[in-house]
């Protein structure tokens, strides 16, 4: 069975500040398993499905686009630089229009932050300078063995 975790949070609980905009806004700790036979590369999508307001939402907020991680790969550690990446990975550019990882910051309320992590038939090739969350998708269309995915919250303290 293919699963995605985290050991700094469990799914569906609060992720710590330290993976937000009021602390160190680092990516946190992923582990995963279960990479089907075949896979060939691996990518990740974390976003958020509750902004502005989970009341009210209107949108899916990105906060991160990584893509071409190598299928042998079960892991990323704490606050993973660009340089320190596995592989071929790439990043794309988050909604906070930054390249890499960008944590939540709700502005109101307690927002769902999905971690979905995508088994693929292929290495993708370079999508380009900037590649965005949908680019990603359309590049993975027909490739995706599996999917997993894991969400923490996260609410502000005002």
């Amino acid at each position: 069975m293919f699963t995605i975790e985290s050991p700094a949070f469990a799914s569906g609980e609060g992720m710590p500040a330290r993976f937000t905009c009021d602390d160190a806004n680092a990516s946190p700790p992923l582990r995963w398993s279960g990479v089907p036979v075949g896979a060939k590369s691996l990518a990740l999508i974390v976003d958020d499905p509750d902004a502005p307001d989970p009341a009210a939402p209107k949108r899916v907020y990105v906060h991160w686009v990584l893509y071409n991680l190598p299928a042998t790969v079960s892991a990323l550690d704490e606050g993973v630089t660009r340089a320190a990446l596995p592989g071929a990975a790439r990043e794309g550019i988050n909604d906070n229009g930054h390249t890499g990882y960008d944590g939540p910051c709700p502005p109101i309320g307690r927002h769902r932050y999905f971690h979905k992590l995508y088994a693929l038939d292929v290495v993708l090739p370079d999508l380009g300078p900037d590649p965005r969350k949908t680019d990603l998708e359309r590049a993975m269309r027909g490739h995706v063995l599996a999917d997993t995915s894991m969400f923490g919250t996260y609410q502000r303290s005002r």
